[in-house]
Formats: C-alpha cells, sequence, structure tokens
C-alpha cells in the first residue's frame, strides 16, 4: 500500500513538474493525501529524488516597469483625459451688485415707533458675488473658450490652470445667444497647454462622451457617459432665448462643470458643457464645438455676432392639434387645419410689426421652402443675412398671402 501511494504521488508530482515547467510545493498539492499517511511515508516522499530542475536563483525573471504597469491597467479615457486635462481651467468671477434699501424702513408705521434716526442713511447696499465655471484653452496665446454665463458682466476674472498657475482673465466677447464667450490671459513666454478640437459632425448617439471640470468646487473632475441623441433644440431643453442644437449625454454635468469641454474617445474637444436640465438625472447637454468654432474668432476679436430674427413668438401646428384647438369652445382664435408655424404674438418694434404679419397666422413656406416647424423657420432665419428680405406664405383664415419681411438685429 505505501509503494502504491509513494508510486501515486511521484507520478503526480511528475506530470505538475512536466506541465506548469515550475516547481511547486508539495505540501500545498498533498494536504489531504499526506494527512492519512504516517510520518516515515512523509520523509520517504520527501526525499525521493526527481529530475533536476533550473537553478532558480540563476534565472532572471523579468520585471516590469512601473511605466508599463500603468499602461496595462490605464483605459481610453485615462489617455483621452491625459491629453487634454492640462488645458481645463477653472474660472473663479466676481461681481459687485447693488442692492436697494428694504422699503419697510421707509414705511411711516415703523418710523414712527423707530424714529427717522433708524432709517436715515441707508442707501443702497453694495456687495460681492462670486461664481465659478470652467473653460479649455483653445490656442497658445492665451485664448479660452468658456459659457457666457459663467463669465457674463463680471468684475473680476481669475483663470487657474491645472498645474496651479493663476492668471488674470480678460473677457473679449461674450454671446448670449448661443451662450459662448471668450476670455484671454496675457502668458507671453510661458507655455500654455492646448485642447485639440475635435468635429462635432461626426458625432453619433453611443459614441464616448468624457465631461472634464470643476463641478461644485472639486477641480479636475471627470465623468464617463455616452452621447443620448443629437441636435436636441433648445427650446425642449427649457432655454428657448438660445439658438442651439444641442449634444445630449448621461456624462455627469454638475454646477461648475459650465464652459468645461465635452471629449469624445480620442480626446478631441466635441463640446463645451452648458446645461443640465431640473429635475432629471442623467441628462446633461452640450454646445457642438463646430458652432463655437464659427464665431469663437469673432468674439476674440470683441465683435458682435450676427443672429438676424424677425420678432414673433410660435409654435409648431399640425392638423391634429389645430383641430382641437378649434373644438375648444374657450378657445381665443380658430386656425387652419394644417401643418406650419402658429403665430403665437407679434413683439412691438420688430421687423414682424412692421411688416403686417398678425397672431393667429400659419407660416408655411420661406422663399419657398416648407415649414413645418418652428426649429426649421428658426434656422432658416438665423441663417439669413441681417438686413435680407424673406418672403412668406401664410395662411390667413382660408387666405393664401405672401408677405415681405426684412431681419433685423437681435439685441441682447
Amino acid at each position: 500500500m505505501t509503494k502504491i501511494l509513494s508510486f501515486l504521488n511521484r507520478s503526480i508530482k511528475y506530470t505538475l513538474v512536466t506541465l506548469l515547467g515550475v516547481a511547486i510545493s508539495w505540501s500545498a498539492m498533498a494536504v489531504l493525501p499526506m494527512a492519512a499517511i504516517a510520518q516515515n511515508h512523509l520523509e520517504t516522499l520527501y526525499t525521493t529524488s526527481l529530475p533536476a530542475l533550473p537553478n532558480s536563483s540563476t534565472t532572471e525573471v523579468p520585471q516590469k516597469s512601473s511605466i508599463d504597469s500603468r499602461q496595462r491597467n490605464s483605459s481610453f479615457v485615462t489617455a483621452a483625459v491625459n491629453r487634454v486635462g492640462p488645458a481645463v481651467v477653472r474660472i473663479d468671477t466676481e461681481r459687485t451688485i447693488t442692492r436697494n434699501v428694504d422699503p419697510f424702513f421707509d414705511d411711516p408705521f415703523f418710523r414712527r415707533f423707530f424714529g427717522d434716526e433708524f432709517s436715515r442713511g441707508r442707501g443702497p447696499q453694495q456687495g460681492l458675488m462670486r461664481g465659478q465655471g470652467s473653460g479649455f484653452i483653445i490656442d497658445k496665446n492665451g485664448v479660452i473658450l468658456t459659457n457666457a454665463h459663467v463669465v457674463d458682466q463680471a468684475d473680476k476674472v481669475t483663470v487657474t490652470l491645472k498645474d496651479g498657475r493663476t492668471f488674470a482673465g480678460k473677457v473679449q466677447g461674450v454671446d448670449e445667444v448661443t451662450d459662448l464667450a471668450v476670455v484671454k490671459i496675457d502668458a507671453v513666454g510661458k507655455f500654455l497647454p492646448v485642447a485639440p478640437l475635435g468635429d462635432s459632425s461626426t458625432v453619433q448617439v453611443g459614441d464616448w462622451a468624457i465631461a472634464v471640470g470643476n463641478p461644485l468646487g472639486l477641480d479636475n473632475t471627470v465623468t464617463l457617459g455616452i452621447v443620448s441623441t443629437l441636435k436636441r433644440p433648445s427650446v425642449e431643453v427649457g432655454v428657448p432665448d438660445k439658438r442651439l442644437d444641442f449634444i445630449q449625454t448621461d456624462a455627469a454635468i454638475n454646477p461648475g462643470n459650465s464652459g468645461g469641454p465635452l471629449l469624445n474617445g480620442s480626446g478631441e474637444v466635441i463640446g463645451i458643457n452648458t446645461a443640465i436640465r431640473a429635475g432629471a438625472m442623467g441628462i446633461g447637454f452640450a454646445i457642438p464645438i463646430d458652432k463655437a468654432k464659427q464665431i469663437s474668432t469673432q468674439l476674440a476679436q470683441g465683435k458682435t455676432v450676427a443672429h438676424p430674427y424677425i420678432g414673433i413668438q410660435m409654435v409648431t401646428l399640425t392638423p391634429q392639434l389645430a383641430k382641437e384647438n378649434n373644438n375648444d369652445p374657450n378657445s381665443p382664435l380658430t386656425v387652419p387645419e394644417i401643418s406650419g408655424v402658429l403665430v403665437m404674438g407679434i413683439l412691438p418694434n420688430t421687423p414682424a410689426a412692421q411688416s403686417g404679419l398678425r397672431r393667429g397666422d400659419v407660416i408655411v413656406e420661406i422663399d419657398g421652402q416648407p415649414v413645418n416647424n418652428a426649429t426649421v423657420l428658426q434656422n432658416i432665419v438665423e441663417g439669413s443675412r441681417i438686413g435680407q428680405t424673406l418672403e412668406l406664405t401664410i395662411q390667413r383664415g382660408n387666405q393664401t398671402q405672401k408677405l415681405g419681411i426684412r431681419t433685423a438685429q437681435l439685441q441682447s
């Protein structure tokens, strides 16, 4: 019996050495069998001669460097952030605001009991409002792209780089309609990292989206998600005063992320983080970088960006909506049951007011191009020139009419 066990153990050990090519602790492999074998048998097994193995003390095992280890544990997100991260900046702003004295102090009843001395000298009070956002360097000369709402009306702008360097920033230009702004820092003779700009026209739903910024004062924060949808109209996002088609993403965007870059998987900027929808989780919006490319040079030069407008309040009209409206006895007007853009109101002192356009008109064409929703109409007007006359085809009751309307510059 002892010889059989000895033979089996040697056979197993030879097999392990042959298959693995290394010496394996015999005690670790034979804990359970050894428990039933006498001590003299153990000594016999351990002293059994085996084929010679290479001397491990003379065999050099190559050690991977710490760099190789980091590369092995890295991801495409790490590579993307390493490429762009140094160019992402924190923007701190200060603005002096004036508050009027509470009218309560001028109330005769209050003054009767507390006297005039208490309210005397209580003029307008000044205070300091601080804000914070993000941005990224797009030019080695110190040009920084951010959101307009981050720096608008700021008296003081301070830019802090990832490496800790701090610069005074100057707001070169602001465009509230697109919520874009350019800030300039004076870094003559100093190296500045620059973020590589991508092409937002090539972005597809499902692509990786990496948001970088300083949310809630937490510097150099990175979040990961995907592109949820493209060309989300600003009206649907809840900012009807903007003229944008957003990139929607589920990458976390929080207050303070505004102005920071949205990256693709290659570490290129495809958007500028700008908004989150109140009450929604996992829904953020970014301005396509191609839009910023169009106007950043103008903003850097302090020029006004052209935004033609005609001055109407409008909604998309469908036959079904029109029918529901007309069947409502409390509806203030009856509208044609067609597809188009319903004029809900005419703003005073605007091109629309001077053209003869009326509330209740349905715009169906502009310069011969069919218009079946409000977004299409807005894009046509935005793509026109200041002072250009557009020919509108409208349905007014049972009549079809044509009106000429001359665009003007939209004022902030």
